[in-house]
């Protein structure tokens, strides 16, 4: 399905359905076609928001975790959501970790999938490579368990991106970011429930990643999913739903 984005001021996002607000952050790479069945299948029950990241539009000083998380607070502010469940994919995830730790107020539960903040291999051994699709092709084939998932589309997408050098300087500022920026110190003092969906076939951030944020973060779970990547809520979306389901229905039964 298409969504409409929305805008307000300088914010742009998609904003589907009615109820306790259901925050997604997409990550480096990321697009609405990440969660579009995310989307489908909790607006029937959550008001499900998403906003588009300025990954290119920050000026380089800004182009970071911290610059991120400063614009989701304007965001979260500008529209006035509360009680929200925060939920990031791979940078996403950081910026949603950042984003707790400095304004834990209004979020009432925390998921986190591949996300980075303790380790990341996010460029392999090289940074992309411009003009060269094969290798684009290869590297976003790796996001996943299952190749095909990679289609023309999203192979696309991401060559236009890593084609263009202003777009390429940005995502090695953000990559270079993420890498500094370690959380391990910090995960303790989260106290809302988290959720940490991982895929068994990781490689961007393996298996025990998620161990490692598990074991950090005191009021955690860890769930894994079988021949699945580094985006879980595109490889394996049904199962990836349940869980999300069964754990934010656990929340609102706690209120």
């Amino acid at each position: 399905m298409i969504y409409e984005i929305k805008q307000d001021d300088k914010f742009k996002y998609v904003e589907e359905g009615e109820g306790e607000t259901l925050l997604l952050l997409h990550g480096l790479f990321g697009a609405m076609s990440n969660f579009e069945h995310l989307v489908d299948y909790f607006s029937k029950k959550y008001k499900v928001v998403v906003p588009i990241l300025p990954l290119f539009d920050l000026d380089i000083f800004h182009t970071s975790v911290g610059g991120l998380e400063k614009y989701v607070q304007k965001f979260v502010e500008a529209r006035g959501y509360t009680n929200i469940h925060l939920l990031g994919n791979s940078l996403g995830g950081h910026v949603a970790l950042v984003h707790v730790l400095k304004h834990p107020e209004r979020i009432k539960s925390l998921t986190l999938t591949g996300s980075s903040g303790l380790f990341e291999n996010g460029m392999g051994d090289s940074y992309p490579k411009r003009g060269d699709y094969e290798y684009i092709k290869k590297k976003t084939q790796l996001t996943f368990y299952d190749p095909a998932i990679a289609t023309k589309e999203l192979v696309d997408e991401v060559f236009e991106i890593t084609n263009n050098r202003i777009k390429v300087i940005k995502i090695i500022a953000l990559a270079k970011s993420a890498i500094r920026n370690n959380l391990g110190e910090e995960l303790s003092q989260i106290q809302q429930p988290t959720l940490l969906i991982w895929g068994n076939n990781d490689i961007i951030t393996p298996p025990f990643v998620g161990k490692e944020f598990n074991k950090l973060i005191p009021n955690s779970e860890l769930r894994f999913i079988d021949k699945c990547g580094h985006a879980p809520m595109m490889e394996v979306p049904e199962e990836f739903n349940q869980i999300l389901d069964g754990f934010l229905q656990k929340q609102t039964a706690h209120t």
